[in-house]
């Protein structure tokens, strides 16, 4: 499967590789010489360092795979309809409670600033949905519930909304 990404997602992946690739030349000589200070076996400088080393480029690997297999994707909603980057208000009937939540790729999914995942069951249920409809979240085989969508703010895809730290 590929990830769906947006021109912006992918520019954002790429400053990061760069700044991790500087960073590299750094975290390789911590390693040098947490090496130095003596018996590996009870050297938790050495891990550390090494551990801080193969995350940095894990990360890269793993930014790089995504770049390599991204399909670039674009908003192409109507000014009605929900899309990619928009700001929805939505009624849970369940809960009698209204939320605002905005849409974006999955790489910027964030919960706690309310950044939805356009590939998690609200956003694929409400995408290219209309204020006034009634939509079925299907979150799993033994549980569903319904929204209505109050209000759709359309929205430009931000720049400022950082990418997944995974």
């Amino acid at each position: 499967m590929h990830d769906e990404l947006t021109k912006v997602d992918i520019e954002k992946m790429q400053a990061e590789i760069k700044e991790r690739k500087k960073r590299n030349a750094a975290l390789r000589e911590n390693v040098r010489a947490a090496r130095e200070l003596g018996d590996l076996s009870e050297n938790d400088e050495y891990r550390s360092a090494r551990r801080e080393w193969g995350r940095n480029n894990s990360r890269i690997a793993y930014l790089e795979n995504m770049i390599r297999t991204a399909v670039v994707i674009e908003d192409n909603s109507k000014n009605d309809e929900v899309g990619l980057f928009d700001w929805v208000e939505l009624y849970y009937e369940n809960l009698d409670e209204i939320s605002r939540i905005r849409l974006v790729t999955t790489l910027r999914n964030d919960v706690l600033t309310r950044n939805i995942s356009k590939e998690s069951p609200v956003g694929k249920a409400i995408m290219g949905k209309k204020v006034g409809d009634r939509v079925l979240i299907e979150v799993n085989d033994k549980f569903s519930y319904y929204v209505v969508i109050k209000s759709i703010e359309k929205s430009d895809n931000d720049p400022d909304i950082p990418i997944s730290s995974f």
